[in-house]
């Protein structure tokens, strides 16, 4: 488990002042691409150089399918729940960009789909990446301040459906209400998603006719619309991004 904290730690450290941006790229059959960056530069630029100057760039990928059977004994000791969260990262790779000289700091987590009703809520990988941290790290300060639920979860279950000429994205929000967090996490989070922002984009194979969603832009083709939004109105109204889109 210990080797993953720092790539852990630093998604942790990313959502602090960053942009995450999903594109999902859906062919006419309903198959695609979903991927999800999140880009801290801004939070590289304001590290003191000191703090940088014996740092090694980055560039390192890897599957998580590997790292979930290289720590196979520690997860089976996990709850059946957060067994189940974790294998939802099976099929996720990642990529983890850091360069001093650059000011860069970059994620990308990316995953291939054979029907869009397999997509699910960015977070649900971040939440599940925290989840390992936890575990490792329980003992520490910075791992207890950290909700159990994830640091990205906004109570809400989302849900894609493309049949004939619609596509749909539905978050619903849950009716049980989650467990209140204790001050200093409920800061943490606050601190957390102030600056942050969230963009959506969806990529389709053929032109949009028409989005209910009255704050989507598009591209000039038409082939592509995009939702962007505080992180925290994100985690406070995930239905805000829900749409329906005609082709």
């Amino acid at each position: 488990m210990k080797s993953i904290l720092f790539l852990i730690l630093g998604m942790t450290l990313l959502l602090t002042s960053c942009t995450v941006t999903e594109n999902i790229y859906i062919e006419a059959d309903g198959s695609g691409k979903f991927n999800v960056d999140l880009d801290g530069s801004s939070l590289m630029a304001m590290m003191p150089k000191d703090s940088l100057k014996n740092e090694k760039s980055i560039d390192s990928t890897f599957t998580f399918k590997q790292l979930l059977a290289d720590n196979k004994d520690s997860i089976a000791k996990l709850s059946i729940d957060e067994q189940q969260l974790l294998k939802k990262l099976e099929n996720f790779n990642m990529r983890m960009q850091m360069n001093q000289e650059q000011k860069q700091f970059l994620f990308s987590l990316q995953t291939n789909f054979k029907n869009v009703s397999e997509l699910q809520d960015a977070m649900t990988a971040i939440n599940a990446i925290s989840l390992l941290q936890n575990k490792a790290n329980k003992a520490t300060e910075f791992g207890s301040a950290i909700p159990s639920e994830g640091l990205a979860n906004n109570n809400s279950t989302l849900s894609y459906s493309f049949k004939g000429n619609k596509f749909t994205r539905i978050a619903v929000l849950n009716k049980v209400k989650k467990e209140r967090l204790n001050e200093e996490a409920a800061e943490m989070n606050k601190m957390i998603f102030a600056s942050s922002n969230y963009i959506v984009k969806y990529h389709f194979a053929k032109p949009v006719k028409k989005v209910s969603n009255t704050s989507a832009l598009f591209s000039e083709d038409r082939k592509t619309v995009t939702l962007q939004y505080p992180f925290s109105e994100y985690m406070e109204n995930p239905e805000k991004l829900n749409l329906e889109v005609e082709f």
